[in-house]
């Protein structure tokens, strides 16, 4: 018996032998080593280092890997893994495909740079590892279908760091949108960062060098284009270059869109029109993502939708506009056109009648996902739909025209260049994920 089918018994009661150790038992307010779910972590940057600590506050599960290709990365969160529990049992590794591998593994956690996603995600769902991976699901929407087309045929359970379906004010928000308070949703807003990051990189930073001793460049590079190291596009600031990320746009969909989806019940769908401007720095820039962008959607029920990053007439956040009212919600920020809902936590009962799922700790929720067998708050499907808006509208910015999108066959109408954009090369030996 592994431990997946350990974990799915219901009200069985097993025999063990007489004498067997308290702590096996999971005695002293800690789970049988037997029912912790064992994680490895792939990424150990920001977000990495970040998802651990959330996962180390969890007894629920055990941390028993860690991978990255800056050495430095790496040996800092194994110290704090092995540091945590007090002993030496998490390991490291350089290669993801073998921590992956470990058939004592039962989910990992992938915090890698976009470009990274599709390879990481398709080769644990092939080994049938249950993922908690990072937004945007991926850097294009042709490896984000391979990822959910791999995670639905291994039967996985997946979770997207939108962390924001677990905070109780958005929740809050999306229920008073879905069960009709604010009457019919006629438009909604998503405001996005602007800009690269906040950050005046150091000029220095900016200019290409030799890779640092501990890093191994070319595989952090992996299937992108091998640009010349330049320290100001690596660690942190990937996302501010197409080779490796999506920028401001890219980086914030997942969490504002996927909030406006949730409102609207568009989760497993998405705009039938997108029309994207934007303002680039040069194509050769280190830092060549859009700074400055705004888009409209047409999506069904009649409902238009903005996405802007760095305008001002669009409020950070997501709002709906309903024939009956509005609803705004950010991080820290809830207000609306009835003063009634500000106070409260949960709307009363009696007006829940559409109850979209609760969860008050993201980790927390992938674990017990992993136990039932039931999805996530934020299934590989969610995550997929949250993040197309953004990628159609920045292919729409690139090609310069109105896009005509088929949300049920996932495919670009009538334009084949901007159909071109739906995926992208490799570098070899890297190979795209089918």
């Amino acid at each position: 018996m592994n431990r997946r089918q350990f974990l799915g018994l219901s009200g069985t009661v097993l025999a063990f032998p007489s004498l067997i150790a308290s702590s096996a038992l999971g005695r002293a307010g800690q789970p049988a080593p037997s029912a912790r779910i064992t994680l490895g972590m792939v990424g150990c940057g920001v977000m990495g280092t970040g998802n651990t600590n959330s996962f180390l506050g969890l007894p629920e599960c055990r941390v028993v890997a860690a991978c990255d290709v800056d050495k430095k990365h790496l040996e800092t969160l194994v110290k704090k893994v092995n540091g945590h529990y007090k002993d030496s049992g998490c390991k490291g590794y350089h290669d993801y495909r073998e921590l992956i591998a470990r058939p004592d593994i039962d989910a990992v956690m992938l915090a890698v740079p976009d470009h990274w996603h599709a390879l990481a995600a398709v080769e644990a769902a092939r080994h049938k590892k249950d993922i908690y991976g990072e937004k945007p699901l991926a850097r294009t929407i042709g490896e984000q279908q391979a990822i959910v087309r791999t995670v639905q045929a291994n039967h996985c359970i997946w979770q997207t760091g939108s962390w924001q379906r677990s905070v109780g004010t958005f929740h809050k928000a999306a229920e008073i949108v879905r069960n009709g308070l604010i009457g019919k949703v006629t438009h909604v807003e998503v405001g996005l960062p602007g800009g690269q990051g906040g950050r005046i990189p150091d000029p220095k930073d900016m200019l290409p060098s030799q890779p640092p001793p501990e890093l191994d460049y070319d595989t952090w590079i992996g299937p992108s284009k091998l640009l010349p190291y330049i320290k100001g596009r690596v660690h942190r600031e990937w996302r501010w270059n197409y080779n490796t990320g999506g920028g401001q746009l890219l980086d914030w969909i997942g969490h504002h869109c996927d909030i406006a989806h949730w409102g609207c019940d568009f989760d497993n769908s998405g705009p039938f029109e997108i029309e994207g401007k934007g303002e680039f720095p040069p194509v050769d820039a280190v830092w060549n993502t859009c700074t400055k962008y705004r888009i409209e959607l047409k999506y069904p029920r009649d409902i238009t939708m903005t996405i802007a990053g760095g305008h001002a007439d669009i409020r950070g956040g997501t709002k709906w506009i309903g024939t009956d009212g509005w609803v705004w919600v950010d991080r820290g920020a809830f207000e609306a056109s009835n003063q009634d809902w500000r106070d409260v936590r949960q709307l009363p009962e009696e007006l829940r009648k559409v109850k979209l799922p609760v969860s008050d700790n993201h980790q927390r929720n992938f674990l017990a996902s992993i136990k039932s067998r039931k999805p996530t708050i934020t299934p590989v499907e969610t995550a997929h739909h949250s993040a197309i808006p953004g990628h159609l509208g920045l292919i729409s910015m690139l090609v310069g025209r109105k896009l005509k999108w088929d949300a049920q066959k996932e495919s670009i109408l009538d334009d084949a260049d901007a159909s071109k954009l739906l995926s992208r090369s490799y570098r070899a030996p890297w190979q795209i994920p089918g």
